[in-house]
């Protein structure tokens, strides 16, 4: 028999209450949404140890891979984060001050501003890089590598059914 969790009791109690209803689906999205909250949390204390927040981490995390000279327009930003326009001006307002980003006018296009790591921003973001990879691998630790690829796969092929196969850059 397998360990039980948080939402064995709640599929029991739907299955009480509407055993009419095949609670399957709740099961695996109410196992998945929980996680969500619990990966987030463990995230979170760990940008927090950085001085970041989550969405700050995100933003110098894009730039950083983007590679030399670590910059990107807001619409770059705006792909990777899916947020808001206004959103990605906070964060990168946030970010500026405190020295870890930097505008810059875009030399083709005199309405567009270009968002770059400045040397604090790229020196943060590698020291936390590594941390942060610990951090999630710590997360994962309950699967071995077979169950990592196939549940990379399964939740690949579930982005993938719902729209989220546009190119970042």
């Amino acid at each position: 028999m397998h360990q039980r969790d948080t939402v064995d009791d709640i599929v029991e109690q739907w299955a009480r209450a509407r055993p009419e209803l095949d609670a399957g689906p709740m099961a695996l999205i109410g196992r998945l949404r929980r996680l969500n909250v619990r990966v987030d949390n463990a995230l979170r204390e760990y940008f927090t140890a950085c001085g970041l927040d989550s969405s700050e981490f995100d933003v110098l995390a894009t730039l950083r891979r983007s590679g030399e000279p670590y910059e990107l327009n807001a619409r770059a930003l705006l792909k990777s984060a899916m947020v808001t326009s206004g959103a990605i001006t906070n964060r990168v307002d946030r970010l500026s001050a405190k020295g870890l980003v930097e505008r810059n006018p875009c030399p083709t296009d005199r309405r567009a501003v270009l968002v770059r790591l400045t040397p604090a921003g790229k020196e943060l973001i590698d020291g936390a890089l590594a941390g942060h990879v610990r951090n999630e691998e710590r997360i994962l630790s309950a699967l071995d590598a077979d169950e990592r690829n196939r549940l990379d796969a399964l939740l690949r092929k579930l982005l993938i059914a719902h729209g989220d196969t546009e190119p970042l850059l």
